[in-house]
């Protein structure tokens, strides 16, 4: 008989909601939650792949100890009971004799984060960090600058929006299911969508106006927007005079950002930037120019989002229908959110991080989250201590960070590298220890608390039994505590106990999720008064445009611009990206989506390809400073001759995975680790490369040009 659990899809770090359809422990069918508004009848092909990942017999199975030299794929079956025991006894030898802070943890930042940073500062060290460097981090920092929070506490109205403006945001292939769907129907509805990106994608391809413009040149784009508006007089003044602090600042700055400056700079026709402008400025308040979701692209990333801020401000767009709205926490309704575990009054760590995140090297980055591409900096420099070891948590630094081969030669002088996951990845390849963690279907996770004009809390729950050897990486995280003697700061034996003691205070029991996966604290949006009642959270009270936080730490509230070099001759600027098949680098092992994409390939502007005698479907080998490899050329007219495109997370180096082993490019053996200095994510659009004919090495992958 079949039975139906309601659940959360973890095949990406979106976790849609999801129903499971259940028949003797076998998955027979996923499907979006249809209780959830938004996202009744639909699901992505990475959700839909999560039943190829259970029956997956290419994942780790059991906890394994290597035998022989990092990367050599010599391992040994282990206990669990013996493989936490070898991690213990390693990890008190290095505090013992280096510190606590000698200890790192790294992860992607999912619904348990609270538990493994718990778990760090009761041992002592400073340093838990996450990926969310990698992504949002400028994002974060500039948003924060701005209101006082950060960009995760915005969410755009699609259903009242009348114009929107996205920059390099590929919405439709990077998919959030529910979003997506909101973005197609305001579409379909009459939304106008403006989109801006070096190259055309199948975004691009559903917006009413598509501009190429130059790799890197987006903030001269809004520095001449923004002139506009301002000389034209086309923002809210009531909204300016009431909620902006610094607009006469930002009005004698802008002066010489004209847009026939930013024609030069982009590419981008002055008129057109001026049309733009105008038919922004017609739609007010109900427009959104969208913050995007990674921000790591260029060392100017911070500014790039401020700017995004700012037009938003300047359309009186932050907290409107139709613009983007605050989201609320269940204290809105005076109720409690979910307890975590570092709500706890817990031991002080006073210790300086690995990343110097909090201090002036790094004093804007979010301390909760750290800078990830540090990590090899830290290691090998030993500055400004000696990293010794390192536990991972399905964050894979070595197809994350830039620069591998920096990065791996960093991990040669850690004494233990332990990786929890679920896919052999490839720094798992590279660890001493693997710990195997059983996938969403099977496990499980702690609340995930959704704020929003309506907060709710969701549950992801175990659907069939493990079908191999894992635990849950709350459970191991605590089995580890106890060999600490910090056992009580978890007041948990299993999943469940977690949840009932998440819970505790909410007015809402475990028992509560089981008609539709989610709860909610309110069935009435919370939307704050215009007039009075914003709660921006910054010093003044207000949007700064001339922002407390960057003055105070050094940084100018309104750069002036540097010009984006463009490539030498015969070189490109590398851009990279995702697409709707997979997630960052933890899909490609994966049997459908494999079958679908088996390995990236290079997009290469068509008058430049034909220059070096490159046809579409050849092999290339593309160089950079850092590394070089071979790929497949994807010619096409649909990208700005000064960039080539690929895909992040392809060239897999571990062998039991596989279908994906060795097949295409990791970007990340191509990339220099650049920083924004201010935000704290990388420049991951930084490098150049050159691209030249390559020999034949294999012809399979011909089926995926097109």
């Amino acid at each position: 008989m079949n039975k139906e659990i309601f659940s959360l899809c973890f095949m990406c770090s979106n976790r849609c909601p999801i129903k499971v359809t259940v028949e003797e422990d076998r998955v027979k069918f996923l499907e979006s939650n249809p209780h959830v508004p938004g996202m009744a009848g639909s699901l992505c092909p990475r959700g839909v792949a999560g039943i190829a990942l259970l029956n997956d017999d290419q994942r780790v199975q059991q906890p394994m100890i290597r035998t022989g030299a990092r990367g050599s794929g010599q391992w040994r079956k282990a206990s669990w009971d013996e493989a936490l025991d070898y991690i213990t006894d390693k990890l008190k030898a290095l505090i013992n004799k280096y510190g606590a802070q000698s200890i790192a943890l790294g992860e992607r930042v999912q619904v348990s984060t609270h538990v493994s940073q718990t778990f760090m500062q009761a041992i002592g060290s400073p340093n838990h960090f996450t990926h969310d460097a990698c992504c949002r981090g400028s994002n974060r920092t500039a948003t924060s600058s701005l209101f006082g929070c950060t960009v995760t506490d915005l969410s755009p109205d699609y259903a009242n929006c009348r114009h929107i403006v996205l920059y390099g945001h590929n919405l439709l292939e990077a998919i959030k299911v529910k979003e997506t769907r909101n973005l197609l129907a305001a579409i379909e509805r009459g939304t106008k969508v403006t989109y801006i990106d070096p190259r055309v994608t199948v975004t691009a391809t559903k917006a009413h106006q598509y501009m190429m413009i130059r790799p890197g040149t987006d903030l001269a784009l809004n520095y001449a927007l923004i002139h506009v508006i301002i000389k034209e007089k086309r923002y809210d003044a009531d909204y300016v005079e009431r909620w902006v602090k610094g607009f006469s600042e930002l009005e004698a700055f802008i002066q010489p950002y004209t847009p026939e400056w930013a024609a030069d700079e982009t590419g981008i026709a002055a008129n057109k930037i001026r049309e733009l402008a105008r038919e922004i400025s017609q739609d007010r308040p109900a427009v959104v120019f969208h913050f995007g979701h990674r921000a790591a692209h260029y060392e100017t990333e911070t500014y790039m989002r401020r700017s995004i801020g700012i037009l938003n401000a300047l359309m009186g767009s932050i907290e409107t229908p139709g613009g983007y709205l605050f989201k609320k926490g269940p204290g809105e309704v005076g109720a409690k959110p979910a307890k975590k575990l570092t709500d706890q009054t817990l031991p002080v760590v006073d210790q300086m991080r690995f990343d110097k995140v909090g201090t002036p090297e790094f004093p804007l980055p979010d301390v909760k989250f750290g800078v990830a591409q540090m990590l090899p900096y830290a290691i090998l420099n030993q500055d400004p201590y000696p990293i010794k070891a390192l536990l991972l948590h399905r964050f894979d630094p070595l197809m994350s960070i830039p620069d591998s081969a920096e990065t791996k030669k960093a991990f040669d002088q850690l004494e233990l590298i332990v990786t929890c996951d679920i896919n052999y990845g490839d720094t798992a390849w590279y660890s001493d220890v693997i710990l195997p963690e059983p996938i969403y279907l099977e496990r499980t996770d702690a609340i995930q608390q959704a704020n929003g004009v309506k907060p709710q809390m969701f549950l992801s729950r175990q659907a069939v039994a493990q079908r191999f050897d894992g635990r849950e990486f709350p459970v191991i995280i605590k089995q580890l505590a106890e060999r600490f003697g910090v056992g009580h700061f978890f007041p948990y034996k299993t999943m469940e106990d977690l949840v009932r003691w998440q819970l505790e205070g909410t007015g809402f029991t475990m028992e509560d999720f089981n008609e539709k996966g989610f709860v909610s604290y309110t069935d009435k949006a919370i939307v704050w008064d215009r007039e009075e009642g914003i709660k921006f959270k910054t010093p003044s009270g207000r949007i700064e445009f001339v922002s407390s936080m960057l003055e105070g730490a050094g940084f100018a509230s309104f750069p002036t611009y540097e010009p984006m070099p463009s490539p030498p001759e015969e070189q490109f600027r590398l851009t990279v990206g995702r697409c709707a098949l997979h997630t960052h680098v933890a899909t490609q092992n994966n049997p459908y989506l494999n079958e679908l994409m088996p390995e990236n390939v290079l997009w290469i502007n068509t008058a430049r390809a034909s220059v070096a005698g490159i046809k579409n479907g050849d092999p290339v080998e593309v160089t950079s400073k850092r590394g070089s490899g071979r790929i497949r050329a994807y010619v096409t007219d649909l990208i700005h001759p000064e960039a080539v495109f690929m895909l992040h997370g392809f060239g897999h180096e571990a062998k039991m995975a596989s279908r994906s082993y060795h097949r295409g490019v990791a970007d990340g053996l191509l990339l220099e680790n650049v920083t924004d200095r201010v935000g704290g994510s990388p420049a991951l659009h930084h490098t150049f490369v050159t691209v030249k004919p390559g020999m034949e090495e294999h012809s399979r992958t011909r089926r995926q040009i097109q």
